[in-house]
């Protein structure tokens, strides 16, 4: 695919690298790549891969712009919230660079579009932000050999690697299967300094360049580890594991799986008994309280979360403290613990009614709480 004389003006820079070149860039003009997620990681990968020049990114982004997305996703503004995220991504890539056609893809990635989807594109960039999409991305490119550029982040730390590749291991050589739900708090829960998605997305868009154009050695069997409090950097090395469900030598992963149910914390048995069942619904605890039903409501949540909003009442607990404070507990009436979404509390239910506790897990935390309210 040949350069015209403005292409070659726009990306003079990548012209003057031997190991680019005409022939290099020629190669990102003809290459196509799904972002799945326009979100902290998805931002910087698109913006760059835009600018580089490559000539087709598939956009698979169905949510909205809220407010609290602006501290680190970098593709929207203040004037954007509420707005459909792909609109407003579609209209800033374009603006970037003309020459990218944009593919757009405003619904969920899951297993029953995951490998129509993957199997249109060379490369895919993974930016999505939770465990059952990003097993459902491994495994789609997996089954369909394109190359996974994985990123990840948490608090002050992230990660980069390529998967799926046919030398290199998968996402499953590192994690063969997703955690409890709840397990690992997210960015909602755990928080992200601002800048993180930035540094790791953009080795996501490094990345999927150098794989495009053969430019460099790829992240393959490597996981690259980036520790933004000390501003350290290592890498471990990771071999295809051939025990891998899905990549190994005998595999049993021979379609996408939904792990939506799997990741969903599970209930005790017999929940609809009041004895033995671990979790509420907010319109049930609001039944309680306007009954004057005698119970505690805990916020397990961090002190600069519960002073941004709280339910009234609650007292407050971190999860970290809650162990250390089990001797101020009532043990004659329910105990109903909160958080943002329910996956700390849900850890917290599962703590106190080890104990001997009547604890109840309040589903889908204050986020539910205000949305019904």
């Amino acid at each position: 695919m040949s350069l015209s004389s403005e292409e070659r003006r726009r990306y003079s820079r990548h012209l003057l690298l031997p190991e680019i070149g005409e022939a290099g860039q020629a190669r990102l003009k003809a290459a196509r790549v799904l972002l799945v997620g326009a979100g902290g990681l998805g931002s910087p990968a698109a913006l760059y891969l835009a600018a580089a020049g490559v000539g087709t990114i598939g956009l698979v982004e169905f949510d909205r712009v809220d407010e609290t997305n602006l501290q680190r996703q970098i593709l929207y503004g203040t004037s954007d919230v509420g707005a459909p995220k792909i609109d407003v991504a579609t209209t800033r890539i374009r603006a970037i660079n003309p020459h990218v056609t944009i593919e757009r893809h405003d619904v969920p990635f899951g297993a029953a579009n995951g490998l129509d989807l993957v199997r249109a594109f060379d490369v895919v960039v993974d930016g999505t932000d939770n465990f059952a999409t990003r097993y459902l991305v491994n495994d789609a490119c997996v089954l369909t050999r394109t190359p996974n550029v994985y990123g990840s982040v948490h608090r002050f730390e992230g990660q980069a690697s390529v998967f799926a590749t046919a030398e290199g291991p998968c996402y499953r050589c590192l994690h063969p299967e997703p955690p409890p739900a709840g397990l690992i708090p997210n960015c909602e829960e755990a928080g992200v300094l601002g800048v993180l998605p930035g540094v790791i997305g953009t080795i996501q868009a490094t990345e999927a360049i150098k794989i495009i154009t053969g430019a460099g050695e790829p992240l393959v069997g490597r996981v690259l580890l980036y520790d933004a409090l000390r501003m350290r950097m290592r890498e471990i090395t990771l071999p295809r594991d051939p025990e891998c469900p899905v990549c190994g030598t005998h595999p049993t992963i021979r379609h996408l799986i939904a792990y939506e149910e799997i990741c969903a914390p599970a209930t005790a048995q017999g929940a609809g008994m009041a004895d033995e069942r671990d979790e509420i619904s907010p319109d049930e605890l609001r039944a309680w309280r306007q009954a004057g039903k005698d119970h505690l409501l805990i916020d397990v949540r961090e002190v600069a979360e519960h002073a941004m909003t709280s339910i009234e009442g609650a007292r407050l607990i971190p999860l970290g403290e809650l162990a250390r404070h089990l001797d101020e507990l009532p043990t004659d009436k329910p105990i109903v613990l909160h958080c943002q979404g329910g996956g700390r509390s849900f850890r917290g239910t599962m703590l106190l009614r080890s104990k001997g506790f009547d604890a109840l897990n309040l589903v889908g935390g204050i986020r539910a709480w205000r949305q019904t309210e």
